[in-house]
């Protein structure tokens, strides 16, 4: 298969740089896939897994929660407001910061505090489900 050069870039640090064989991202509009000498396009990111398929099978997976994907002639590059690498998230971690927002919502005494724990707690569902189990 053929290659092409992929970029995953967030506020806090560049996550992926390198030649690949093919991108699953989570466009606004659903999942698509990028490959070599695919039609330039240019979307917004919805919370989901970014799929990365490099050279003899190996597969990385990233987590991303909003952003742009933008695909040209040179690459593809995805500016992401937030990306870890799914092998660096602690799912107990995850699970307990789940429960703590649950309670930061029961116990919130106005309704902007309210508010700032829903936004938390769909942030970590999100993270939650995207990695399964």
């Amino acid at each position: 298969m053929a290659a092409f050069h992929f970029e995953l870039v967030s506020p806090e640090k560049h996550l992926f740089s390198g030649e690949v064989e093919s991108v699953v991202a989570p466009g606004a509009d659903g999942q698509f896939t990028v490959l070599k000498d695919h039609a330039p396009v240019m979307t917004t990111l919805k919370a989901g897994v970014v799929t990365v398929s490099g050279g003899e099978g190996k597969v990385e997976k990233l987590f991303v929660r909003g952003g742009f994907a933008d695909v040209n002639a040179s690459g593809f590059t995805i500016l992401a407001e937030t990306a870890i690498a799914l092998s660096e998230i602690d799912v107990a971690k995850v699970d307990a910061d789940i429960r703590n927002a649950r309670e930061d919502i029961s116990d919130a005494k106005s309704d902007e505090a309210r508010l700032a724990a829903s936004d938390k707690l769909a942030q970590l569902q999100e993270l939650r489900a995207a990695i399964g189990g």
